[in-house]
């Protein structure tokens, strides 16, 4: 049974999280009295559809509907989870909840809220032990860490079901063990913000000097070892002990000002804002966030193919979504949207990316008759010894594909699949691959006969494609 979640508040993060829910198959029900709201939300849709699902090797479920009410109470009506994205206004957050639980008493509320505790939200509530902060990092349906902060008076079970809830989107909801002011992660970001502003003000350096310092620097380790474990790297063999000893005095030097804040004066927020436009001003928001997008999407898909942090998430996420293949005729191998890192230099797929495919496509197939990787692991599998590839059209990034693979022939020890490669929105043959394998043992490395089953397997699925013929 499809859910329903409801959006209050549609700017940059409602409408993220908006396109979080809709591309998981969420019906989606949004609450905005700015009459720009569908407009926004439906330019973020456009790049969310064309942005999350290049992380992953199979495709998604159908988009939920996206549905814009007039009235809160519409809005949240029988929905199963409502999403509380509205300006940083206490009284008004107060307002908003009254009118979410007179209209639906019992629903869970999550703030994304980066500043309220969850107790100063519950102040005056109906219910309090439904309400919580959730607080995303933008871009909502990129980004996976979600902070999951409730109070002493929240629901214990609320929180569990809204944790697995948030994993089922492919998110990581990261518990905050005590309501803290700015809860974990923004905590950091206004240390870092308050030293910039230092930076900048004293003519150190400009807002892209400190930019650059970021991404070609500490950004890059921070993205996939975190704090902590990049200090642990930087102690050698003698470890973080070693580190904490070396580098501990230095905490008792005058490098930062954190203690001390510049004033925000017109005179430094305009060099900032000046600063900022010759950095990037030439771009509009939109160019920004599709450059944001891909450049997340590329590191996000190489921690994939590592199988570690974010990336870990995505291959856990993609196993919940992946559907089971079917017998049919022809079967479908894979159905995926191509993502930007698989382009080359004229701007479409190129070569290697077609064998991956038609590989990739391969291994479901031999996931269906049963040569699996619990077959592998016991010394089994299948290997190409002969493939031949035909490029009949281009391909591009952000394209709808997928292969459609017919085994051609299934007798012993081969197994030999004709793919074809074709564009979901118009069905155009792209691509198609004639690829021969011999079933091996991985201990000889030399061809011998597959097990009873998956060789009974083929053979049905080999006598089934050739009643097409």
């Amino acid at each position: 049974m499809t859910k329903t979640a409801s959006i209050i508040g549609g700017g940059v993060i409602g409408g993220g999280w908006a396109a979080r829910f809709a591309l998981n198959g969420w019906n989606v029900r949004v609450f905005d009295p700015d009459p720009e709201a569908e407009r926004k939300i439906g330019e973020v849709m456009t790049n969310a559809r064309q942005a999350l699902p290049m992380l992953y090797d199979c495709a998604m479920p159908d988009e939920g509907v996206i549905t814009f009410h007039a009235a809160l109470a519409e809005a949240v009506e029988s929905v199963d989870w409502v999403q509380e994205s509205v300006s940083e206004r206490l009284d008004l957050k107060h307002k908003v909840y009254a009118q979410i639980q007179a209209a639906n008493p019992g629903v869970t509320i999550g703030s994304s809220t980066s500043g309220f505790k969850p107790s100063e939200l519950q102040q005056g509530a109906a219910d309090p032990t439904r309400i919580m902060v959730t607080h995303p990092f933008n871009p909502v349906y990129l980004m996976p860490l979600i902070e999951v902060v409730p109070s002493d008076a929240t629901d214990p079970a609320a929180v569990d079901a809204a944790a697995a809830m948030l994993t089922s989107l492919g998110l990581y909801p990261l518990r905050v063990r005590k309501e803290i002011d700015a809860h974990i992660a923004d905590r950091f970001l206004e240390a870092v913000w308050r030293e910039a502003l230092w930076l900048i003000k004293d003519g150190i350096a400009t807002t892209e000097e400190i930019d650059n310092a970021i991404r070609y620097g500490f950004g890059i380790r921070w993205a996939q070892m975190g704090l902590f474990e990049t200090y642990r790297v930087a102690g050698g063999e003698a470890g973080m002990r070693h580190f904490i000893d070396q580098f501990g005095p230095a905490l008792k030097w005058p490098w930062t000002k954190l203690m001390d804040v510049p004033d925000l004066t017109d005179e430094l927020a305009q060099q900032i804002a000046d600063q900022s436009d010759a950095q990037s001003g030439h771009l509009s928001i939109r160019e920004l966030e599709r450059k944001r997008d891909k450049n997340l999407i590329a590191m996000m898909r190489a921690l994939k193919q590592q199988g570690t942090a974010s990336g870990r998430l995505i291959n856990t996420h993609q196993q919940g979504i992946r559907p089971a293949m079917q017998d049919a005729t022809p079967l479908i191998s894979q159905r995926r949207m191509i993502p930007v890192d698989w382009t080359d230099m004229n701007g479409h797929m190129n070569e290697g990316r077609y064998g991956q495919i038609f590989s990739d496509a391969a291994e479901e197939v031999m996931a269906h008759v049963g040569a699996d990787e619990a077959y592998v692991e016991g010394g089994f599998s299948y290997f190409t010894v002969e493939s031949s590839t035909k490029y009949l059209s281009e391909t591009h990034a952000g394209e709808k594909v997928e292969v459609r693979t017919r085994i051609t022939e299934g007798q012993g020890k081969k197994l030999r699949c004709l793919h074809e490669l074709v564009r979901v929105s118009d069905g155009e043959i792209l691509a198609t691959c004639d690829q021969f394998m011999l079933h091996v043992s991985l201990e000889s490395r030399r061809t011998c006969d597959p097990a009873a089953d998956v060789r009974a397997n083929v053979e049905r699925l080999a006598a089934l494609h050739a009643k097409k013929d």
